[in-house]
């Protein structure tokens, strides 16, 4: 008579009694289920006019009262990131203006900035003509748009490094707090290089500072097709929410430390 040890029976449980068969192996508990999504969780995919639309369907006093309340959170974060947009687009800069538009500019504190981070700046170092540094231009300057707290300068590679070879171009430096915190030189001259590679190296190196709340377009996953089904109703979609490199460290150039000289143009390199 063969016995199957792992069968749960009356009899088997007498023969692991008394040692005749090994006790039977436990059962691994069952996963806990994820946590229901809270109402804070399922209004930070709605827009402040969704909000409005929603506190004026709540149910009752109190949901309303705290759609209300978020909504106004809201708002003001969103007046908070409008200020700290300061920049938005790339701004030429000669060599005479460095210190002032790139040193001294990553030294000044945003608005209401209690860690005194300073101001991320990168500065692009190009050449007309040239393949690799026209497409790296175009990156940058998407960048600039996509995070208006952070100051994108342009400027000639050889205007600002004299005999600057064109193999070190595009150049890219990024300041902080009065400091450069990495350097990427030649981008793109092993390979062609995405927006994304050199959006995610700025990222890594502080240049870039993200909103406190991204929004909502931002935390959609692409091919996500709930916002068709719900046809736009943000109701709809509350419901349907709660039951659903090249770089290297910057050994090469060093930034100027200016005592007792208030010239912009006095910074040095070492090449």
């Amino acid at each position: 008579m063969s016995i199957n040890p792992n069968e749960d029976t009356e009899f088997n449980d007498a023969l692991r009694k008394h040692g005749i068969i090994p006790p039977r192996e436990p059962t691994p508990p069952s996963p806990s289920p994820p946590p229901s999504p809270t109402l804070d969780d399922l209004l930070n995919d709605f827009t402040p006019s969704e909000l409005q639309e929603l506190s004026e369907d709540a149910p009752d006093d109190e949901t309303e009262r705290l759609i209300a309340l978020h909504r106004r959170q809201r708002l003001a974060e969103e007046r908070r990131d409008q200020t700290r947009a300061r920049f938005g687009r790339v701004y030429p800069i000669g060599r005479e203006d460095y210190t002032r538009e790139v040193t001294a500019a990553s030294e000044i504190d945003e608005e209401d900035d209690d860690n005194e981070l300073g101001t991320g700046v990168v500065c692009f170092l190009y050449k007309d003509g040239l393949p690799r540094s026209e497409r790296a231009s175009e990156h940058i300057r998407t960048l600039a748009q996509r995070y208006s707290r952070t100051k994108f300068v342009s400027i000639v590679g050889d205007k600002c490094i004299p005999n600057l070879p064109d193999t070190r171009v595009p150049m890219i430096i990024v300041y902080r707090k009065g400091d450069i915190r990495n350097q990427i030189v030649a981008w793109g001259a092993d390979k062609e290089r995405r927006l994304e590679e050199l959006e995610a190296i700025l990222l890594v190196t502080g240049a870039l500072d993200l909103p406190d709340r991204p929004g909502p377009a931002e935390r959609k996953v692409d091919g996500d097709s709930d916002e068709d089904e719900d046809d736009g109703d943000p109701s709809s979609r509350m419901r349907s929410a709660a039951t659903s490199t090249n770089a290297r460290p910057p050994k090469n150039i060093r930034s100027s430390q200016m005592k007792g000289n208030d010239s912009d143009s006095d910074f040095e390199f070492d090449m």
